[in-house]
């Protein structure tokens, strides 16, 4: 039979020492074991829970770092680092509890633990509250000299820092054009029309309901693509009339069923900076989310365009999520953004939610850009089609 390690055999002993009470002999037995077994991550656990048990939080604190350089996504060592630090009352105690949670898994069903995240929670918003009182008075002054959209991103700026927002970045399924400004809501000076597209919410709403109770009017699932194509985010919402549209324009296809009930609507984003581009674009439709409906998480085709939003008929609850910002819908008041930064929608009230959809350019692109992109788009028209 084949004898055991010299570490094992001084853990065993390490053992018996601790189950009498002799933690001082316990520890000597396991700080040997760990000059031969440097690297594990048990054992250097197991010291730390000694050195906790015999009330001495530093070397328990030295010991869980001796783990974590092993494993230093450890939950459960970060979990114990973090509450050794703010036993020991150090400053950066919540910033620990903060690293430990990012790395809390799922579901904690040990109540004890439960509670100990909870605190966890409690000591690192207190942390982030601290910081963030602390960042404000640093940065007034500067602030104070910001407009309103300046000072939005100056406001995400500081949350991002604080880890309370991440950043999100351009996600295109199929193109993705390079060096493009990513923002999640674009900034309402870019677009000096949104004003006139507001002040026409009343004639676009009556044309919507016009084209709405025509006969002809072609009200289709929002979401078609084959069975069998790779597009696992649309799954729940495929063929569903939960989520349909009437299509004034349709990758650069006039709906003439649809369009001829709504002339103003047609003449006014005429006037507005839609790509033109064979098979892909303009594309302006009415989209009509039923009550308690959810749009899941996705991704738009390519960057090169960002979508504009005009709330027509918007029941309370209705909200729209883009990366990290959330915004609720409210008639009349438009909006720009780019969806191929992760995007989702919710409708949980028990009405209809109905809003103008259209795509434009992005800013970002010169006229020569802009070229490119409609060739390649062209040369491309089935893949865009295919890509929703």
């Amino acid at each position: 039979m084949a004898s055991s390690s010299p570490s094992a055999e001084l853990q065993r002993s390490a053992d018996a020492a601790a189950a009498r009470g002799a933690l001082g002999e316990a520890l000597a037995l396991l700080d040997r074991a760990a000059a031969i077994e440097p690297g594990s991550f048990d054992l250097h656990l197991k010291r730390a829970a000694l050195h906790r048990a015999a009330r001495n939080p530093a070397a328990a604190l030295d010991a869980v770092g001796a783990a974590l350089a092993v494993s230093p996504l450890d939950f459960m060592a970060l979990m114990l680092r973090a509450g050794l630090k703010e036993q020991l009352g150090q400053d950066d105690a919540g910033e620990a509890y903060g690293q430990a949670l990012a790395q809390k898994p799922a579901s904690i069903a040990n109540p004890q633990l439960a509670a100990a995240v909870q605190r966890g929670e409690e000591v690192r918003d207190r942390w982030i509250a601290a910081r963030d009182a602390r960042l404000v008075a640093a940065m007034a002054a500067a602030e104070a000299q910001a407009d309103g959209e300046e000072a939005a991103r100056i406001a995400r700026f500081r949350s991002n820092a604080l880890r309370r927002t991440r950043v999100w970045h351009a996600e295109p399924t199929h193109f993705h054009f390079p060096g493009l400004v990513e923002r999640e809501f674009h900034d309402r000076s870019l677009f000096p029309w949104l004003a006139e597209l507001e002040a026409a919410t009343d004639v676009v709403q009556a044309e919507f309901e016009a084209v709405a109770a025509a006969e002809r009017a072609e009200l289709v699932p929002y979401i078609q693509y084959p069975d069998g194509a790779p597009l696992a985010q649309w799954k729940a919402l495929n063929h569903n009339r939960d989520w349909t549209a009437i299509h004034l324009w349709q990758y650069g296809r006039r709906i003439e069923a649809n369009a001829r009930h709504c002339p103003r609507t047609m003449a006014l984003i005429a006037g507005f900076p839609q790509p033109r581009i064979g098979g892909c674009s303009p594309n302006a439709m009415f989209s009509l989310l039923a009550p308690g409906t959810s749009i899941p998480p996705h991704h738009g085709v390519a960057n090169t365009r960002l979508v504009c939003h005009l709330p027509l008929i918007v029941p309370d609850g209705c909200r729209f999520r883009v990366g990290a910002e959330t915004r609720p819908w409210k008639r009349g008041e438009a909006w720009v953004f780019d969806d191929t930064i992760e995007h989702e929608a919710t409708n949980p009230s028990d009405a209809l939610r109905v809003i103008l959809i259209i795509d434009v350019w992005h800013p970002g692109l010169s006229a020569a850009e802009q070229a490119a992109v409609t060739a390649l788009l062209e040369a491309e028209s089935g893949v865009v089609a295919q890509g929703l």
